[in-house]
């Protein structure tokens, strides 16, 4: 990982800073990954009571036929022996696990020179080497035998607590999802704040003791204070439990429970992951979630960025994708959330190896699982019709967002009550769909392409923020009885990415970590949506990227808190002050009942109004009545922009058009995008050799018209089906569904 921070106004060549994004997470697993590029097409196959070998071997076959390459699981009836059906799978040219060509033994010279193979020999060429492809087979076959050989015993090795590791863990609480701290947890979190703060003063200063009002041992009697804090680590041992449950209205304590937990849990997971990589060193692992990734994450005391970086070493970092289960926050609601789901997963993890190893394949309605345990959808049945239509826009979303796999849950049905007859590719009578072969051309596609697909990148005009620690506050204050909060930073990150989407604007999302590291210049514009909290330090960074010629954007209410849960300083010479050139007055909330702030006489959602004083800013637009709704400050060649209204939470649900085009206005001021279509939703990978293009239609029959003024293209193809397309004429897409559109690039 490169320690020096990169400006991309420095580097015309790499203007999108390319070199640095693929560094992030390069490791010499993800050098492995890069060099065979592997690309499995993989489903789970479910056996039904009855079936024979030959049955099996010869849905297997369809598989193959079909343009599948591996089994994302293998699911077998009591009595089968398993491994045979997973030897039965090598044998028909069927990887038995979700990783496909990643698990081969690499091609080390010395390994070619026993092969007969010559050391120089590409890996197109190897893949296709008969001796090659014989001795992966060996090696899959092997593995199978000592997995069989390890049976249970494999998982029954990491059941003891390991409190060498970091924060160490506890098996019976971690993960648990809850603010809470129990006993068990109590010494390992002192650990954990041993390791976090230098000594007991400094633990007082973070945690807010010397404030007026704070709760612990401040002077109040009846917290036997003594007016200093926690004299010692013992003095808050004997009573951490209690100070952290029922001590709610200090928010830097909470963000460290939170921390801790998330912390523990990568410990946990980088012991179980170990264990499996010590018994199968050239297995990849995978982690990241059977959930969706629009639930609030820091409140959870998980961090997935975390995650992604544990897997820099040792595999792929994937996301599950059910809608049923996973899109209840956003109403269930379908083409949209699908770039956005595997877009962050991509975010999180820039320059590894990213997919969904967990993935619907067919239509869902009676085991929407989560939908009775949240109450804004309890009342909302989540059926999904899934047909060929539908997977073909999941999956060019998919590949739109950066992912290089697929894992299809599952090939054939369950046969019986949870989940019976649904998620299947197959339909009932286990007979091939539109949706088996939308998958499968669609696959066959990825594979032919595989060597130039993995050279493709994003090329984002805004880069989204999103910061586990900005999140951690909105957490904290939802502590109590305010639960709605903690799902306000997903939320406006969500409005944002719509609104973008809509306007066909390239985007990704960017971290504190990421800008820290450099990646600040990839983007014209870096948006911060609903950011409560806001590093000073950082704030510092961005001041620099937009004199480079950086913009900037913040709304409300933004700025609310620093990182230790104080409130933001923003007078004359703060960080805020120098990169906005307002101060924060006020916060206001806009609120139907009481009172209406208005914009040329149109009334704000409910929403927090920012109270701004211009200093070096000017006004852009004004609510009526005079007060600063926009500001705009001009530093070098670049301007920082504060919108006082929650102008991405206001465009969350799908509908507020109007809502969309002025946040985008406000975003792209003056910036000319390098593509756009009228009639189609447009994602965009730069590939060595040509531009993709996914062209997404989320209504009737359609013909679509795709203008890029900032690329000139030598002729262009339909990825899939190889149909010639000419560019300036309209293209056709079937009702609910997409097209994938290679433009190549001239010499």
């Amino acid at each position: 990982m490169p320690t020096e921070p990169a400006i991309g106004y420095a580097h015309p060549t790499d203007p999108f800073l390319h070199g640095l994004y693929a560094a992030l997470h390069d490791s010499q697993a993800q050098a492995k990954f890069r060099a065979i590029r592997p690309w499995p097409v993989g489903c789970v196959f479910i056996e039904h009571p009855g079936m024979t070998m030959e049955d099996i071997r010869g849905h297997f076959r369809l598989m193959r036929e079909y343009g599948f390459t591996a089994l994302k699981q293998c699911q077998t009836c009591p009595g089968t022996d398993n491994a045979a059906v997973m030897h039965l799978a090598i044998d028909e040219g069927i990887t038995p696990w979700w990783y496909g060509e990643a698990g081969w033994e690499p091609p080390t010279a010395e390994l070619l020179k026993r092969l007969g193979i010559e050391a120089d020999t590409p890996i197109e060429r190897l893949r296709e080497n008969p001796a090659w492809i014989e001795h992966q087979k060996r090696v899959y076959h092997e593995r199978v035998d000592r997995e069989a050989g390890r049976g249970s015993k494999k998982a029954s090795t990491t059941q003891e607590p390991d409190r060498k590791r970091g924060a160490g863990w506890v098996p019976s609480v971690q993960p648990d999802f809850k603010f809470e701290l129990d006993e068990a947890q109590a010494p390992l979190f002192i650990d954990w704040l041993k390791r976090e703060y230098s000594d007991i003063a400094t633990l007082n200063d973070a945690w807010n003791v010397h404030h007026c009002m704070a709760p612990g041992p401040m002077g109040r009697p009846e917290m036997g204070g003594d007016g200093v804090g926690w004299r010692s680590w013992e003095h808050l041992q004997g009573e951490v439990v209690d100070v952290i449950n029922t001590g709610f209205r200090e928010f830097r304590r909470i963000r460290d429970v939170l921390r801790y937990k998330a912390d523990n849990y990568i410990n946990w997971l980088r012991d179980r992951l170990d264990t499996q990589i010590e018994a199968e060193p050239h297995a990849p692992v995978r982690a990241g979630g059977e959930m969706g990734l629009f639930l609030p994450f820091a409140a959870r005391g998980t961090d997935m960025e975390g995650i992604a970086e544990l897997m820099k070493d040792r595999g792929s970092f994937y996301p599950s994708f059910h809608p049923a289960w996973h899109f209840e926050e956003v109403d269930f609601e379908g083409t949209r959330p699908m770039y956005m789901q595997s877009s962050i997963t991509t975010d999180w993890f820039k320059g590894g190896w990213n997919a969904t190893w967990e993935s619907t394949g067919g239509p869902q309605q009676m085991t929407g699982h989560k939908a009775p345990f949240v109450p804004e959808v309890r009342e909302k049945k989540p059926g999904f019709t899934v047909d060929g239509a539908t997977m073909t826009q999941l999956m060019l979303s998919w590949i739109a967002g950066g992912y290089r796999g697929f894992g299809i849950w599952c090939w054939s049905i369950r046969t019986f009550g949870w989940e019976g007859g649904e998620f299947a590719l197959l339909d009932r009578n286990s007979r091939p769909t539109d949706r088996t072969l939308a998958v499968g051309q669609i696959g066959k596609a990825c594979r032919r392409m595989r060597d130039e697909l993995w050279t493709a990148k994003k090329e984002p005009t805004v880069g989204i923020f999103q910061d586990w620690d900005m999140e951690a506050y909105w957490a904290a204050a939802s502590i109590g009885g305010r639960d709605f909060f903690k799902k306000e930073p997903i939320r406006a990150r969500i409005g944002i990415s719509r609104a973008l989407i809509n306007g066909n604007v390239p985007f990704e999302h960017v971290t504190a970590t990421d800008l820290r590291m450099g990646l600040a210049d990839r983007y014209r514009v870096i948006y911060m949506p609903a950011c409560l909290a806001l590093d000073q330090e950082l704030l510092g960074l961005l001041r620099d990227y937009v004199q480079r010629g950086g913009r900037v954007v913040l709304d409300a209410p933004g700025g609310w808190y620093d990182t230790m849960g104080r409130i933001m300083q923003s007078d004359d010479g703060s960080p805020f002050e120098q990169l906005f050139g307002c101060r924060l007055a006020d916060f206001q909330y806009n609120s139907k009942p009481q009172r209406l702030w208005t914009i040329a006489g149109e009334a704000m959602p409910d929403s927090t109004i920012l109270e701004l004083q211009p200093t070096t800013a000017s006004v852009q637009t004004t609510f009526d009545g005079g007060k600063p709704a926009v500001t705009v400050n001009r530093l070098g060649a670049g301007d920082a922009r504060v919108i006082a209204y929650e102008a991405s939470r206001h465009v969350t649900q799908a509908g507020n058009t109007a809502g969309e085009a002025a946040l985008r206005d406000i975003v792209l001021d003056g910036i000319q995008l390098p593509y756009a279509c009228d009639e189609a939703i447009v994602y965009r990978l730069a590939a060595e050799g040509a531009d993709h293009y996914f062209l997404l239609n989320d209504g009737p029959e359609s013909r679509a018209t795709l203008r890029t003024p900032a690329y000139t293209y030598a002729g262009a193809t339909d990825a899939v089906t190889g149909e010639a397309l000419d560019l300036s004429q309209p293209i056709p897409i079937p009702a609910h569904s997409g097209r994938w559109v290679r433009a190549e690039n001239t010499a």
